[in-house]
Formats: structure tokens, C-alpha cells, sequence
């Protein structure tokens, strides 16, 4: 299995620290608004991700933090006259519906900053006893990046350029850096601001440190994959590395992931989203319009690497695709009810022969059965080469249109099997649902459509049609199929 690394720029062969195991941390979203899409892309990258190691017998260690305390959950707490620890809940809780609505698998633990401060004091009281970092008079403590010698390794920045930069950039209140290219570990709180007890002043952390420390916690000093969207490489990522490196003196992560942006294409002018611009979508926007298994389905279309446009044509596109996918399990589910019924009929009239072939594969099946087997071997084959998602739902279209071409009510039911449950198990990995849910139908309703089936078959075409056109107005659409009656609401 091949990963490219930011760390490296090249892909390389995944070796795990630990045989059989992944500890992977994924930086989670700021909680102070709904998720937007672009929040979602890595969600749904990096549990896709989690899905195939576990798919192929890994046990994944997947920690993906809340940070609950930060300028803007603050700012939104001023703002409606609360704690920001009201503001921080509310929106951990509505995250976790659109994680579940988007089938985000939950992680193995999902830390929250406010929750950590005592490992984040510790380890900075590390930092300052190793000699880097230091306290200013203010109470601010800063880490002193020219004593970390491979700072820049991640963003592949060099410091002299880097400090040369910062000193262009006067900032209010970073009169005590000894150096413009020094980042804030811990600083004092202002009027109305949470705040915690330290050594230095009262005050809260830095962003870059929590990280560190929620990683080390539920990770250890070492861990094997360290992900997020491209936008925090520098400085976030480049920061938690000389933070962790230097106050555990080993290599921290092994593997870094980025995802591209999200770009919205708005009649053909294509621009980064961000909420500068006001051009963004909640998920709980989408939520309204499309299932979240659209809008995962269209994450996974295009590869985690290159960037992708959000249209309404794209969504739509997947929609569609998704749907042909729907479609396919579905007819496995009534084909295999068809067969199920035959097979039991045969049984029954073959109870005194000799041997009993119901049930059995047939040759030609055999052969379509080997040709799914090509595209499950072709579909991890992408999936090795970079979690490369879009040529791997390619090898499941190609099975669907296997399953479509092959499978009806005359097959056996151990080839239907074998097709939906390979199916069910590639769309599992990525995260889909193939199949609808099978919603019930309330006891008059059903009532109804038996007895239109029987007036079909007495023949009394007239009350079918009647009953046909009562449904209608219930909101319940019938389909005549080979396979039989299906519904759906209007």
C-alpha cells in the first residue's frame, strides 16, 4: 500500500509502527458554527481511509479532536451573551449529526482541547526546560523555533526565509518574541475570555499545542499517520512537529496526508471557498436539498490530492451515479426473493431424487463470478495506489454493470449472494449505503396494495385501477416489475 507524504513529497510503502496496527490522528473542526463542505472533505477522505485499513485487518486507532476553545467560539459567545462553553457543546452536538448523516465513522476517541489543559501545561513546561521555549513578561510563553533545527521540514520552508517574512509583519502585543518566526504556546486571557491557571499567567493555549498533546495522549510519542486538509501544512502541522519532536525527542508522525481544497464553480468562475467570501454551504444546507450519501459520494469522485469544484451540475451528476449504484443492490435484493422462492419450490419437488443441484452455481456464473473477483482486485489496486477513490468507484460501476447484465430471479441464489455481498462490502469501504432502507408501510396502506393484487388476478381491472389511483393520492406511487408490485412515495 502506497501513501504520498507531504513529509517526503513522494509515495511511499505504508509500514506501521506496530504490525497490524494504525494510530492515525485527523485535526478535527473549530465548533462554532455548523460544518461547512469543505470541513466534510476531510471527514469523509480520512475515515474512507480508516474503512480500508480496517478492510484489510488493521486495527485503527482514529483520534480526530473538537477544538472547543478558540477567538471565534469566543467571539459567538460575546456575541449571544453566553459561556463559549454553551456555544462549543451546541455545536459538537450538531457536528455529530452531519458526521452521521455523512456516515463519518465516530473516531476511537474524540478529545476535546478544554479537556486537556493539564498535559498542554506539562508539555510546555518541557519545552521551557529543554530550552525551547520561553516565558516574556507578559505571561505569553513562545516556542523558540531557531532551537528546533529541522523546522520547515513539512512545509519545506526555509527558517531564514521564513524569518525574514515575519519581520515585515509587525504585530500588536509580540514585543516579547525574541524572534518574528516564534509561536504562541500558552497566552494571557482578556476581559470576558475563558481562562486556566499556569505558572506563567492566567490564561488558555495556543492552537498548535493542543494537537500535540491530545496526539501524544491517545496516540503515544509516535504515530503513523497524521491528516488534514492542505490549508494547515503551515503553519499548524509544521508547529506540531517541532512542539512534539522536541519535547519527546522522537519523530512524530511517519506519514502526513493533505487533502485539496474545495473550490465552488459558480457559472463557470471557479474560486476557493472560504467564509470570507460568503461562498459556502453548510452540510446541513446540502442536508436540506440531498441525502448526505450524495454529498460523500461526490467527496470520493475525484482523488484526495486534486482539488474539487462544487457545482450544482457535479452534485447532481453524483446524485445520479449513486443512484445507479441504489438501483443495482435493489434489483439484487428482489432478484434473490425470486430465486429464494424457486429454489424452495424445486427443493421440494426433487425431496426424492438422487441429488439436489438447487442452489449451486452454475458454469456461466462461475465466469461472472471471476470477473468480479478482477474488479474487486482492480478496485484495491486503486485503493493502494494513494486511496486513489475515483478509480475505485469506477471498478464498482463496472461491477453494477456486471450485476445488472447477469443477475435476474433465474439465477442461483448463492451467485446473487456472492454479487451483493461483494457489493455491499466495496461500498461499505467507501463509506455508501448500497441498498435503500425498507420502510414500512402502515397496515391500511399495505391492506391496499394486496388488494389490488388480488383484483389483478380475479381480473377486475377496474377496482385496481381504482385502488391504484386511491394510493396515488396517499402519496404512494406502484410499479409493476418482473419482480413483482415496489412502491415508492410520490
Amino acid at each position: 500500500m502506497k501513501i504520498f507524504n507531504t513529509l517526503t513529497r513522494r509515495k511511499e510503502e505504508f509500514v506501521p509502527l506496530e504490525p497490524g496496527k494504525v494510530k492515525m490522528y485527523v485535526c478535527g473542526p473549530t465548533v462554532y458554527n455548523f460544518i461547512h463542505i469543505g470541513n466534510a472533505r476531510p471527514m469523509i477522505v480520512f475515515d474512507t481511509v480508516r474503512r480500508y485499513f480496517e478492510y484489510k485487518g488493521y486495527q485503527v486507532n482514529y483520534v480526530s479532536n473538537f477544538t472547543d476553545v478558540d477567538d471565534k467560539i469566543i467571539k459567538k459567545a460575546i456575541e449571544e451573551g453566553v459561556d463559549s462553553e454553551v456555544v462549543s457543546r451546541r455545536y459538537i452536538e450538531e457536528c455529530r449529526k452531519d458526521m452521521a448523516g455523512m456516515n463519518v465513522k465516530p473516531a476511537t476517541s474524540h478529545p476535546q482541547a478544554t479537556l486537556e489543559i493539564d498535559g498542554m501545561l506539562e508539555m510546555i513546561q518541557v519545552l521551557i526546560q529543554k530550552g525551547h521555549a520561553y516565558a516574556a513578561q507578559d505571561g505569553t510563553v513562545y516556542f523558540r523555533t531557531a532551537s528546533f533545527k529541522d523546522y520547515g521540514k513539512l512545509s519545506h520552508k526555509n527558517l531564514d526565509e521564513l524569518q525574514s517574512g515575519f519581520r515585515e509583519i509587525k504585530v500588536t502585543g509580540e514585543e516579547g518574541k525574541e524572534d518574528p518566526s516564534d509561536f504562541v504556546l500558552w497566552k494571557p486571557k482578556k476581559e470576558g475570555e475563558p481562562y486556566w491557571e499556569s505558572p506563567w499567567c492566567q490564561g488558555r493555549p495556543g492552537w498548535h499545542i493542543e494537537c500535540s498533546v491530545m496526539a501524544k495522549k491517545y496516540l503515544g510519542d509516535q504515530i503513523d499517520i497524521h491528516a488534514g486538509g492542505e490549508d494547515l501544512i503551515f503553519p499548524h502541522h509544521e508547529n506540531e512537529i517541532a512542539q512534539s519532536e522536541a519535547a519527546n525527542g522522537k519523530p512524530f508522525a511517519t506519514y502526513w496526508m493533505h487533502n485539496a481544497f474545495l473550490n465552488i464553480d459558480n457559472n463557470g468562475h471557479v474560486q476557493k471557498m472560504s467564509k470570507s467570501l460568503g461562498n459556502f454551504f453548510t452540510v446541513r444546507e446540502i442536508s436540506e436539498r440531498y441525502d448526505l450519501q450524495v454529498l460523500r459520494f461526490f467527496m470520493l469522485s475525484a482523488h484526495y490530492r486534486s482539488p474539487l469544484n462544487f457545482s450544482a451540475e457535479l452534485i447532481e451528476a453524483s446524485k445520479n451515479g449513486l443512484e445507479r449504484i441504489l438501483t443495482a443492490a435493489d434489483r439484487l435484493r428482489d432478484a434473490r426473493k425470486i430465486a429464494l422462492g424457486r429454489e424452495q419450490e424445486e427443493a421440494g419437488a426433487n425431496q426424492g431424487a438422487e441429488e439436489n443441484k438447487t442452489g449451486k452455481h452454475t458454469q456461466e456464473e462461475q465466469a461472472h463470478m471471476a470477473a468480479a473477483k478482477e474488479l474487486s482486485t482492480k478496485y484495491e489496486a486503486a485503493m493502494e495506489d494513494d486511496f486513489n477513490t475515483a478509480d475505485a468507484v469506477s471498478a464498482v460501476f463496472e461491477l453494477v454493470k456486471l450485476c445488472n447484465s447477469t443477475v435476474s430471479g433465474d439465477s442461483s441464489v448463492a451467485y446473487i449472494d456472492f454479487m451483493k455481498e461483494l457489493l455491499e462490502r466495496l461500498c461499505d469501504v467507501l463509506g455508501i449505503v448500497a441498498g435503500r432502507k425498507e420502510e414500512l408501510l402502515d397496515d391500511e396502506i399495505e391492506a391496499m396494495i394486496q388488494a389490488r393484487q388480488q383484483a389483478r388476478k380475479e381480473k377486475n381491472f377496474a377496482l385496481a385501477d381504482e385502488i391504484r389511483g386511491k394510493l396515488l393520492n396517499m402519496g404512494i406511487v406502484l410499479e409493476d416489475t418482473r419482480e413483482g408490485v415496489k412502491w415508492k412515495k410520490a
